[in-house]
């Protein structure tokens, strides 16, 4: 059994170095929102976007004009796009029910899903307007109900993108800014003079507005901690390296820092891909950034077997992964630490990152070992409620109670019990002792 790197990526501990950078800057610029509120923000988006509007909220005129200026076919596209994801959307709530079950005669216990009250998604829009992340974000909220949907998107070429605010609006957002980047993160979260704070950020960012959802984890909800985007292609001699490279290039070009992994058991393809990369970095336009991504952190792994390949896919925990094998049906039984799987040749993730229907917010940096990616449910909460109903079930449920909270040493939480026995069960607790 043997596992080769013919190509590796940057080492760990130069990445941590990147990551310390940027937690001191967004550290800082946190502190100087919540103390200066608009001042600060506008400071902000002048020196970042060299924006300075009378108002970073659209009126619902400025809504019209914007989506005014979308061609008929991009606005057919984008109802499309979200055609796909709200059916998706709607099929996953619609799983999710609430429920009330007697599980002792008089004992009735519950759950209810409850939207989150207030949500801010945020809408990457720099080097790549993101049109698609309005999609995935403002759309599923709306699906599962959130009552007040902020989207934020920063401008482009000092004015607000056109089509992210149409995919925004027909998403069902209530209040849209044209507000990005780290200040963006940090008003809908802390809330500013003329920005009501809200309860929970979602949407993907570069590493400044990941940051910034990190450190405000606690005082919002955050859909995840995610970071550059990730691909990994598990590929045996089924497909041809031109496939490989062009997938891997695809995801390459979000970002300088963007993992991109090859997995292989074929030496030959492992090759073969490695050259026609170096072909395509010739005529692809998005080069520039593609070539550094795949410089510090391409990846080529050759296995021996298809265990090994499944061991080291787990082990890697990638965001998005290609299956591309005479075996597809069996990765998808057995892989159980990943972002989303995408089986076949024929499937792609940038199909699943702008139209197939499911959600592109997805873990990044190994998060796939303990939570999934955006979707409805995330937009839930599942509150449990109790209720007891006869004396019978109170008297029942109380002498357990008293004896359980007595083994702990809580004498207080035993009399809560203690005073439904004696009420309701006619039985003579002494204070501060275990029902019998």
């Amino acid at each position: 059994m043997t596992i080769t790197h013919l190509k590796r990526g940057k080492p760990e501990d130069q990445r941590a170095e990147d990551d310390a950078r940027v937690r001191a800057t967004v550290e800082t610029v946190l502190k100087d929102i919540e103390t200066r509120g608009d001042a600060a923000v506008r400071d902000l988006s002048v020196k970042f976007d060299t924006y300075d509007p009378p108002s970073f909220r659209l009126t619902d005129s400025e809504i019209q004009a914007a989506m005014q200026q979308v061609s008929p076919r991009d606005m057919d596209d984008i109802r499309f796009a979200q055609d796909q994801i709200r059916r998706f959307a709607q099929a996953q709530r619609a799983s999710m029910t609430d429920i009330e079950v007697e599980t002792l005669p008089g004992v009735t216990l519950g759950h209810r899903n409850i939207p989150v009250q207030s949500v801010g998604c945020y809408v990457p829009g720099g080097k790549f307007p993101m049109v698609a992340s309005a999609h995935m974000s403002v759309l599923t909220a709306s699906v599962a109900g959130v009552p007040r949907i902020v989207a934020s998107a920063p401008p482009v070429q000092g004015a607000p993108h056109p089509a992210i605010v149409a995919a925004m609006h027909l998403g069902g957002a209530h209040e849209i800014l044209v507000l990005g980047g780290m200040q963006a993160v940090g008003a809908m979260a802390i809330g500013t003079q003329t920005i009501a704070p809200v309860d929970m950020l979602v949407g993907p960012g570069n590493a400044f507005v990941a940051e910034a959802k990190r450190q405000l984890y606690g005082r919002v909800g955050i859909d995840l901690f995610a970071g550059p985007t990730e691909t990994m292609v598990i590929a045996d001699d089924t497909v041809d390296a031109e496939l490989c490279a062009t997938d891997l290039l695809g995801q390459a070009e979000h970002g300088y820092n963007s993992p991109a992994v090859l997995l292989t058991n074929s030496r030959k393809l492992a090759e073969g891909t490695l050259a026609e990369i170096d072909r395509l970095l010739q005529i692809l336009p998005t080069r520039d950034t593609a070539a550094a991504s795949w410089r510090d952190y391409g990846e080529v792994i050759v296995c021996d077997t298809y265990d090994e390949m499944l061991e080291q896919a787990n082990a890697i925990a990638s965001e998005h992964v290609q299956v591309m094998t005479d075996r597809d049906d069996w990765f998808l039984e057995h892989m159980h630490s990943y972002g989303a799987l995408f089986l076949g040749p024929r499937t792609n993730v940038a199909n699943g990152d702008k139209v197939i229907g499911t959600n592109h917010t997805l873990p990044t940096k190994k998060a796939g070992r303990y939570t999934g990616g955006l979707w409805v449910g995330k937009f839930l909460k599942t509150h449990s409620y109790q209720r007891i109903t006869t004396d019978d079930a109170a008297a029942l449920v109380g002498a357990y109670g008293s004896r359980l909270c007595m083994l702990e040493g809580f004498v207080g939480h035993a009399e809560q019990c203690n005073i439904r026995v004696r009420r309701y069960g006619g039985r003579n607790v002494a204070y501060g002792t275990a029902a019998e």
